[in-house]
């Protein structure tokens, strides 16, 4: 999870999320190069004390500083293109989970089984545990199995939410009236914290997201529990 001065993302807990951060870096290399060229030219023009009619007004040069930035573009867009298409990408996914924003918690549907959903709402201050986070921790936790495909269906109850967990690259606006799809599959075991991000009333801030990934065989007995007690 993220930390205090962080100057970074958090680290990836899915395929998606490794593959974002690597674009972020390409990104940011491309960034880089071209700042410093624009800068190095800039204090060369300042610097110079001889000026060229012929580099001043040259058709060559035109095409040149047209042309670079198309290309620059190309190399930018072809990967952001490959990543989008990775993100709508559902494919036979092993669970469907519905969640639904409400004012202000998070309910979980799991459609593959009968009588298992349950609300998530945050564990005030006060009844918090030693080791917990305040504001991230939930009393009752989404939990998935790992390197399994999990597609969630979101939607809302009253407003507008979104559900984002940032270390498996979710984010997924909740609408009211509108079921949106996302697919992804956490790596390794962990717990993974998220909370809603669309300004959607006084206790924005207060409904929080606990996914936690576990083996399968735990992920079994945990929706036998969960049956057995509904």
């Amino acid at each position: 999870m993220a930390h205090p001065t962080q100057p970074g993302f958090q680290d990836a807990a899915s395929p998606l999320m490794e593959e974002l951060l690597h674009f972020h870096d390409h990104t940011l290399m491309v960034i880089l190069m071209i700042s410093t060229l624009v800068l190095y030219i800039m204090i060369t023009m300042a610097m110079a004390k001889l000026t060229d009619m012929l580099v001043l007004d040259s058709q060559e040069i035109e095409i040149i500083w047209t042309i670079l930035p198309a290309i620059v573009l190309t190399f930018i867009a072809l990967p952001s293109l490959r990543i989008l298409y990775l993100m709508d990408e559902v494919s036979d996914p092993h669970l469907t989970i519905k969640a639904t924003g409400h004012q202000w918690y998070w309910s979980y549907e799991y459609s593959d089984y009968e009588n298992l959903e349950f609300d998530s709402y945050m564990i005030p201050t006060q009844d918090l545990t030693p080791g917990q986070f305040r504001l991230l921790e939930a009393d009752h936790r989404m939990v998935i199995p790992v390197e399994s495909p999990i597609r969630a269906l979101v939607s809302a109850e009253d407003v507008l939410h979104s559900w984002a967990v940032p270390a498996l690259g979710i984010k997924v606006d909740a609408i009211p009236g509108r079921l949106n799809q996302t697919t992804f599959m956490a790596s390794h075991p962990g717990v993974f914290f998220g909370q809603c991000s669309e300004i959607c009333g006084a206790n924005h801030s207060f409904m929080p997201i606990a996914i936690e990934a576990v083996p399968l065989p735990h992920f079994e007995n945990w929706t036998s529990l969960m049956i057995e007690d509904a």
